[in-house]
């Protein structure tokens, strides 16, 4: 091992350590004293219900995490959104899980959580996935109601969601565990089955202050909406619980009396690890996201016995593409090169810059794995299309669509892996979130934008001090240094990956070593949804 690789190893492990450290903030949610408030109350945390739902001996993923952070400070902020979304197993079948959180504001709904709520249902969707649904929210945060009631992607979109779930075969259940009023209440009547738990859930469309407002009736919440008002004499409710683990152990046994599911029918044999230490990933991804590096040596570490067949090897070299398994599943993988490379030609092309021959390549080969039904894998570490007036005479625009309709028009499940940068049309082309990779993941070396922070603040720099030379200020080479430095914090804050994370524009950050259990499970659960289009480009320009 040499120096640089120790500093890279040194580097990627602080940042692996940050991670940690931000998770297990998040993970407390509302608080040590609100958790406390609710295990007095004979409740368990969101976090809590869903691990005791889930199988002990079997993987689980969770879906943003990081959802919130560092939004709504004005409003106290809203650690995960304020519900808990996890993919795992509950008595053997491959699930997704949502729970709201009561320890974030009474699990009510910021606008954010209307957005996880409704990426928890769009995989259950895509995946055709059994959907549990673990109830515990006062509904609209009223002070932000115009930020989540309205709108197409707002909060009635759940319930219409609910509605084309069931109309596809999808199971719901849910499990009523705390409040849930007004619209909030027709999630679980939605649903397939609904639970509710004794004594701590109710449901009603007006608590008893508004029903006393609006018609003057006095009556208590129990009588209104309490377990035995809708198990007994409504009839909303399918199963009375007498607390939170007896409704999650009748979850355990609906789920396990569940038939079979149709497959797609992904090739998978048994599994093995890579040859190539996975470890080594630390010491090869560089420091600075401008050092070049071997991404082959980053695929090698990932796949099964560190063997990856490549596709046309020889030509457009600044995208890796080529065959491999993970964990024992076929897939394609395309993967930005980091290294300078020389055409055919004998010229010099720069790593993470997509060339017309990369592009080419690429399109063809996602053509190969739709025909032949294999799951892709996008290895994000890109800059973006090569641009100057050669690339331009060469059709590079014209290349580049290619490449995007490819990967617009892809019918077999997409993955994408953020590890390195992920700026401009590269994002588009290397199956970014606008392109509906199925699970969309990040490493703490990841940066999305435009552009670097170092190349948009010399841009925005240009912009503002000619602004201020127009308003008759006089610009210093100190004060050019000062507004570079000011603005380059701005942006080098929007590039992070926990920013991406907390819009959701991907679903989680992760520890580069769990990247396998992440598409693994992602494949699987992509193969209870049997693939019913045929693969078409359309009008393409060749």
């Amino acid at each position: 091992m040499d120096i640089k690789f120790n500093k890279n190893e040194d580097h990627n492990k602080l940042q692996l350590s940050d991670l940690k450290r931000r998770l297990a903030e998040v993970r407390l949610g509302g608080g040590k004293k609100r958790i406390e408030k609710l295990h007095s109350q004979g409740k368990m945390t969101a976090r809590e219900r869903i691990d005791y739902l889930l199988d002990d001996n079997k993987n689980n993923i969770e879906i943003g995490a990081f959802v919130g952070d560092g939004m709504y400070k004005e409003h106290g902020g809203c650690p995960s959104g304020g519900v808990v979304i996890k993919i795992g197993y509950v008595s053997g079948k491959q699930c997704v899980v949502v729970a709201n959180d009561a320890t974030v504001k009474a699990g009510a709904w910021f606008p954010i959580t209307g957005k996880k709520n409704l990426r928890a249902q769009e995989i259950a969707m895509e995946n055709r996935l059994p959907i549990i649904y673990l109830v515990d929210s006062a509904g609209v945060y009223l002070p932000l109601q115009d930020e989540i009631f309205p709108d197409k992607e707002h909060f009635g979109r759940i319930f219409r969601n609910n509605a084309i779930m069931s109309s596809m075969g999808i199971p719901q259940i849910s499990a009523v565990m705390g409040s849930c009023v007004a619209g909030g209440a027709y999630l679980p009547i939605m649903s397939d089955e609904a639970l509710i738990v004794d004594k701590t859930g109710s449901i009603f469309l007006a608590g008893s202050y508004l029903v006393k407002a609006a018609i003057g009736e006095n009556v208590d919440n129990e009588t209104l909406g309490g377990a035995t008002t809708h198990c007994e004499i409504s009839g909303v409710t399918d199963y009375k619980a007498k607390d939170d683990a007896h409704a999650l152990d009748t979850i355990k046994g609906l789920i396990d009396k569940m038939g079979d599911y149709d497959k797609a029918g992904f090739n998978r044999v048994k599994s093995k690890k890579p040859i190539e230490n996975p470890e080594d990933i630390y010491g090869i991804l560089p420091s600075s996201r401008t050092d070049q590096y071997d991404m082959l040596e980053i695929i090698k570490r990932l796949v099964d016995d560190s063997d990856f067949e490549q596709y046309k090897e020889g030509y457009g070299k600044t995208i890796l593409t080529g065959y491999a398994r993970i964990d024992g599943w076929a897939v394609g993988i395309v993967a930005n090169q980091r290294k300078v490379v020389k055409n055919a030609k004998r010229e010099m092309q720069f790593g993470g810059v997509i060339y017309s021959d990369s592009a080419d390549k690429a399109t063809r080969f996602i053509a190969n794995c739709n025909q032949k039904k294999i799951p892709l894998v996008f290895l994000q570490d890109v800059t973006g299309f090569m641009v100057g007036s050669k690339s331009e005479h060469g059709g590079i625009i014209k290349d580049g669509a290619k490449m995007v309709n490819a990967v617009s028009n892809s019918v077999v499940p997409k993955f994408t892996v953020v590890i390195g940068n992920s700026y401009g049309a590269g994002n588009y082309a290397m199956c970014g979130k606008a392109y509906d990779p199925r699970l969309i993941f990040a490493w703490p070396s990841a940066e999305l934008a435009v552009m670097s922070g170092n190349s948009a603040a010399k841009v925005l720099l240009q912009i503002e001090t000619a602004s201020l030379k127009k308003k008759g200020q006089k610009i210093t080479p100190e004060k050019e240094q000062e507004l570079f430095n000011n603005i380059k914090s701005r942006y080098d804050a929007q590039v992070s990956p926990y920013y991406a994370a907390a819009r959701l524009w991907t679903d989680a950050i992760i520890d580069p070593l769990d990247t396998r259990k992440w598409i693994s499970m992602g494949i699987e659960a992509a193969n209870h949804a049997p693939i019913e289009k045929p693969f078409n480009m359309g009008i393409l320009q060749v």
